[in-house]
């Protein structure tokens, strides 16, 4: 039997101009994460990661910490949805601003309905596809594991969509609820999900075992 570790990236730059890197922090817990698994003797494979920046920064700082971590193959279905195209979509008024916490509040109020919406066919956001081929393209990788990887240990580093998406899909859940498991995920967070050459079942969801620690509980974030 194999397993899939599942990793949210790291915290990226919320509100600013540009999220799709990493925030100092994110920097820190990706490096967090790498000196955790190595020094708990996890021997990965192989590593799947989307074409984000962040997802690519994420391994960058476990591999600071872990030089043994293998280089990436790059997989486009582990890539996010655009939260900011989805948000237009729905012609909304502004949120306001995202470093307050009712502009946060008000980003995320929007997102979920506008997630919602986008399932539900209601919605067309700007240069995305339709949320059921965006969804095939994200459960490719449980097809992939299955018939490449039902042996050894492989880390997949991806966003909140893709992992809700797959973890989702496993337990038969209605949409509605991948989008609450979305937005519950917590940056750096594993997943694990055990894979054989018939069937892949989820083992755990959102763990935190390398924050734990008190010195490190100000470090788990959300976005």
């Amino acid at each position: 039997m194999g397993t899939l570790h599942l990793v949210r990236h790291a915290q990226a730059s919320f509100g600013s101009d540009d999220y799709d890197q990493l925030s100092p922090l994110g920097w820190r817990q990706a490096q967090r994460l790498g000196e955790h698994l190595q020094a708990h003797g996890l021997e990965v494979g192989a590593v799947l990661c989307g074409t984000l920046r962040r997802h690519r920064q994420t391994w960058e700082g476990m591999r600071q910490a872990w030089p043994s971590l293998p280089e990436p193959v790059v997989w486009p279905g582990l890539d996010e949805y655009d939260s900011a195209a989805l948000i237009e979509a729905l012609h909304a008024p502004c949120a306001g601003d995202p470093h307050t916490p009712e502009g946060y509040r008000a980003h995320f109020r929007l997102l979920r309905d506008a997630l919602r919406q986008w399932m539900d066919g209601v919605i067309t956001p700007r240069g995305m596809p339709p949320y059921e081929a965006w969804r095939r393209n994200a459960l490719e990788v449980l097809e992939h594991a299955r018939q490449q990887h039902a042996q050894g240990e492989v880390l997949v580093i991806s966003s909140g969509g893709p992992i809700a998406t797959l973890v989702g899909h496993l337990l038969g859940v209605q949409p509605e609820t991948t989008v609450e498991l979305n937005l519950r995920l917590r940056n750096t967070a594993l997943s694990e999900v055990a894979v054989t050459p018939k069937r892949c079942a989820l083992v755990s969801f959102n763990t935190l075992p390398h924050l734990s620690a008190p010195q490190h509980r100000g470090w788990i974030t959300y976005a």
